[in-house]
């Protein structure tokens, strides 16, 4: 069976490997149809990811379909479309005991602290697949990128009206964005890229985009998805008096905290972290309900061997991406 390897810094190769297992009891066997390509891909491709070792199989973003179950499992069959939740998760340490999944002290994220989903098939625990036929697989692959968003905004729990600021237009970002807005907020998003910038003004004109740093504290809820330690660090000044600054984004590099002004205005400071399984529920029904438009995510494809040739481009700001999709099949 084909995988697509990531053997080196910017080097995606094509490797054979063997055949998965027959799914045990709890488990499925996937046939994997759409990988979304997304920030954490391209910073383990770049080198920049502090979770990732190489040689790696990279994806973490599927949409799949169900080829086999094992024994005792109920909530999918043969030929169900699936969203995956990548997120494994012990079940039984602290975290989990409090629901908080998401960050359980021995996760393994597939294509991150272990091999992913850019092969052709591959064994999963049933729990972590989210079935909705209704779909289209490159929508089933958006529903985990959509989590970070989600999660983060429930963090952070926005309320109808907030004034809200995200730093960063990237992928991430206008996750935060969609769910901002879908909790009423009146939502800002500063973007140094001008081709992002013209992204959000064309798919939601009621944001207001910010071509600068704003010069006071504007927003209740400020939301860094740069993972640039400057930019996490300059959050705080943005922020009202008794607000709350999100780190959605990730660094490897200490982030300065202008402690004063930080307890002047008693902020309250959240990481956000993955995304938690009724996350996935409820964006599956809000893509279903036609609440969140999908299709204006997309804004590059290729198949599974063009990918070693795209992922070069698509690096590139210049490129324009929005998202990109792998289709397999």
């Amino acid at each position: 069976m084909r995988a697509l390897q990531l053997t080196a810094v910017q080097t995606l190769t094509f490797i054979t490997i063997p055949e998965p297992r027959d799914p045990g009891p709890g488990e499925v066997l996937v046939r994997v149809h759409a990988i979304g390509i997304c920030g954490t891909d391209v910073s383990g491709y770049l080198g920049k990811m502090p979770f990732m070792q190489l040689p790696l199989i990279l994806g973490h973003e599927l949409g799949v379909e169900v080829i086999a179950v094992g024994d005792a499992v109920t909530n999918v069959k043969p030929g169900d479309k699936c969203s995956v939740e990548p997120y494994l998760n012990c079940g039984h340490c602290h975290s989990c005991a409090q629901g908080r999944t998401n960050c359980c002290e021995t996760l393994t994220v597939l294509g991150v602290h272990g091999d992913g989903g850019m092969c052709e098939r591959l064994v999963l625990p049933a729990h972590k697949l989210h079935p909705r036929n209704t779909l289209s697989f490159e929508q089933l692959a958006l529903v985990e990128m959509l989590g970070i968003g989600c999660h983060a905004v429930n963090r952070a729990q926005v309320n109808a009206g907030d004034p809200v600021l995200i730093i960063g237009a990237g992928p991430i970002g206008l996750t935060v964005l969609e769910f901002a807005r879908l909790a009423g907020a009146q939502v800002s998003i500063f973007e140094l890229n001008q081709a992002r910038r013209a992204f959000v003004q064309r798919t939601w004109p009621d944001v207001r985009v910010l071509t600068e740093a704003p010069d006071e504290a504007s927003a209740q809820c400020v939301f860094d998805a740069t993972g640039h330690p400057g930019s996490m660090s300059a959050a705080i000044r943005y922020t009202k008096f008794t607000g709350k600054i999100i780190f959605v984004g990730i660094t490897k590099e200490p982030v300065p905290l202008d402690d004063p002004l930080f307890h002047r205005r008693e902020l309250t400071l959240l990481a956000s972290r993955n995304a938690v399984a009724s996350d996935f529920t409820r964006i599956l029904e809000l893509i279903e309900q036609d609440k969140i438009n999908t299709s204006a995510w997309i804004s590059h494809r290729c198949t599974f061997d063009e990918l070693p040739t795209a992922m070069p481009e698509w690096i590139k700001p210049a490129t324009g991406v929005v998202k990109a999709v792998v289709n397999l099949l």
